[in-house]
């Protein structure tokens, strides 16, 4: 297994699940400081965490990971349709290469909604000690009537919109990397997708945060984790915020991950 070059903001690649990822990393390597390692939404990549991950470590003194999946960013592509279990293929079968190349001593997993799902799925239904806690942003749990409308307009904007185009700016798949997210979420089928039970074998604590406007899930996504969860789950609801709480209120979400990985290095905190 070739190990990812860390150099602090020096984009790279990593090979999972037979699939070449771009990747960048800032902050010191694993070994040197814990790591977060950010899973990103259903239409993102690391060219659209912005300046998130350098602000992130800056922030925690933590290194920080982000890439593509396949089908997003510069990565490569995959076969459409997805299968509608495509979340947990991702965190059973790709996740668990990508920290072994990056050589993933101890830290958290980070992600924003599909991301959210994502290390979701992988805390609950994988045993991995390096793994210390969750920062969800926007996370899914279960479809909901309002979130499938969002997704169905998200499909319009792109047909006949300039959403296409914009997106055209990151992703060299650009079909690839929205119908399969929009494919697989508007299928009628995946109504019954469910992860609740991959939070009920949570066994690391979590933050949550979620925009008070989230345009794709409700407040009920947050009671559903914070029900359900048998570690320590802490939540924060942030007013005029929809659904990139990075964004939208990105101090208030920055001090909230910083306080959390502290805590995590030293639960005293």
């Amino acid at each position: 297994m070739e190990r990812f070059s860390w150099i602090d903001g020096v984009a790279g690649d990593v090979l999972a699940a037979g699939k070449r990822l771009e990747a960048i990393a800032y902050g010191p390597p694993p070994g040197s400081a814990p790591t977060i390692v950010m899973l990103h939404e259903g239409l993102g990549c690391v060219a659209l965490w912005r300046d998130f991950p350098r602000k992130l470590a800056a922030a925690t003194g933590w290194g920080v990971f982000a890439y593509s999946r396949a089908g997003y960013g510069q990565s490569d592509p995959v076969d459409l349709p997805r299968p509608l279990d495509y979340m947990s293929q991702e965190a059973m079968l790709s996740l668990p290469q990508v920290l072994d190349t990056i050589g993933l001593t101890r830290g958290i997993l980070l992600g924003h909604s599909d991301g959210a799902s994502i290390a979701a799925i992988y805390a609950g239904d994988r045993s991995d000690c390096r793994v210390e806690g969750l920062v969800l942003m926007a996370p899914h749990l279960f479809t909901e009537a309002a979130g499938l409308a969002s997704i169905a307009e998200a499909k319009d904007a792109y047909a006949t919109g300039d959403l296409r185009a914009k997106l055209a700016r990151y992703h060299a798949h650009v079909d690839i990397a929205f119908c399969g997210w929009n494919g697989a979420w508007l299928d009628p089928k995946f109504k019954a997708w469910n992860i609740e039970p991959s939070v009920e074998r949570w066994r690391v604590p979590a933050l949550l945060i979620q925009g008070a406007d989230d345009q794709y899930g409700t407040l009920a996504q947050i009671r559903a984790i914070e029900t359900r969860s048998p570690a320590a789950v802490q939540s924060l609801i942030l007013d005029d915020c929809r659904h990139s709480p990075q964004f939208d209120q990105p101090q208030a979400t920055l001090d909230a991950v910083a306080a959390f990985c502290r805590h995590c290095e030293d639960p005293r905190t």
